[in-house]
């Protein structure tokens, strides 16, 4: 059952359009993160709006309306305020107001009175703030620029100008930490009265300082006691009345995530600005991961777009299968073969993941188990060239 109600699994299949917005401004680069990000200058910034504005020309959507929008990053609260709504206004002069949902990512230090109320006046209805931790000692070591003080002055003023849902993100299983440590960090995150909750484990990603510390021999990857976290999150969360619905996400009733359900779900979604992600008009696309680069390229009418990937049936339903199942809601198999039009239902695979324990089915229905979810990885490298000629 999804956690809402009327945002059924075949609701918007083909006709759900996203649009992810990449800000890869960072004052700072934390020692985990991998994303494409650079230093700010005024510059920089200005020439960056004026590319989104350029790249917004280049993509047309007919007569669609989009349904969400997630700015990421980077960090987009280190833009100012005032360029907060010219980026706003360029979107939504393009494409209209998102039907559904429109997040914003920010970081604790970012969050400021002027910028939170430039996105409420633009029409943003969810403030996603990566708080990482509420224990200084794992702040230092994540290289976080925050205090557990300013995180807690953030989330007061984004209550204080009243949006919709806010969500905050944790990262698990950093060196260091122990699982008691974990539960008090995810105990005391709800107790500051989210209407999400984003849990990550941390990840070790090339060209990042924990990286080379990993390849040093400094820190060290433990998956047994990565799973005694994951599960340590599902009693900490349920106890708070949060409902788990995707591998990484647990929600209050009406506040999940919009905008990834539906890229779960394998629908579409525009990608603008550096690096951006897109899947649009049936193909699967990167933009370059290079703020000149790809200035340069808009400056030619073109959007510098590498990594391009046809989309066949066969590979979107080998992925709506695979990023499906991060749900806990599941798959409808016969909906995905309707959708498709491929034969899915009596694949011996099914079958094979029931009798592992890493599965469940009622009838059509399929969806992981408890065991599954904590090899959710794991189950969807199975799926992996299934519906391959």
């Amino acid at each position: 059952m999804s956690i809402d109600a009327n945002m059924g699994e075949e609701e918007g299949f083909g006709q759900a359009l996203g649009v992810y917005l990449h800000v890869p401004f960072c004052s700072t680069a934390c020692d985990f993160c991998a994303f494409y990000q650079i230093q700010s200058d005024r510059k920089g910034i200005l020439s960056y709006i004026e590319g989104v504005r350029r790249e917004l020309e280049l993509v047309d959507i007919g007569n669609r309306r989009i349904d969400t929008l997630f700015w990421g990053g980077g960090t987009p609260g280190l833009l100012p305020a005032g360029d907060m709504l010219q980026v706003a206004s360029a979107i939504t002069g393009a494409y209209g107001k998102p039907r559904k949902e429109w997040t914003v990512e920010m970081a604790p230090s970012s969050v400021k009175r002027d910028k939170l109320e430039a996105l409420k006046e633009a029409g943003v209805t969810r403030i996603s703030m990566g708080i990482q931790s509420l224990n200084e000692r794992l702040l230092e070591a994540l290289g976080r620029q925050h205090s557990v003080k300013q995180i807690h002055k953030a989330y007061e003023l984004i209550r204080e100008i009243g949006f919709e849902s806010v969500n905050v993100d944790l990262i698990f299983a950093i060196p260091t930490q122990s699982e008691e440590e974990w539960r008090e960090d995810v105990r005391s995150a709800l107790a500051m009265g989210p209407d999400h909750l984003s849990t990550y484990c941390l990840t070790f990603e090339e060209d990042t300082a924990l990286f080379v510390k990993l390849q040093q021999g400094k820190v060290s990857i433990d998956p047994e006691r990565e799973a005694r976290f994951y599960t340590a999150i599902w009693e900490e969360a349920n106890r708070a009345g949060f409902q788990q619905y995707e591998i990484s996400n647990y929600a209050k009733p009406g506040h999940a995530c919009h905008h990834n359900m539906n890229t779960w779900r394998m629908t579409e979604w525009i990608g603008i600005g550096p690096s951006a992600a897109s899947q649009f008009a049936g193909t699967r696309h990167t933009n370059v991961p290079d703020l000149k680069a790809w200035l340069d390229g808009l400056e030619n009418g073109k959007r510098g777009l590498v990594e391009r990937q046809a989309l066949s049936p066969e590979l979107l339903l080998e992925d709506a299968l695979i990023f499906g199942l991060r749900m806990n809601e599941g798959v409808d198999l016969r909906s995905l073969e309707r959708r498709f039009g491929l034969p899915l239902r009596n694949l011996r695979i099914f079958d094979q993941l029931v009798e592992a324990g890493r599965a469940e089915r009622d009838g059509d229905r399929f969806r992981l188990s408890p065991d599954g979810r904590l090899v959710a990885d794991a189950v969807g490298e199975a799926f992996l060239g299934c519906f391959s000629s």
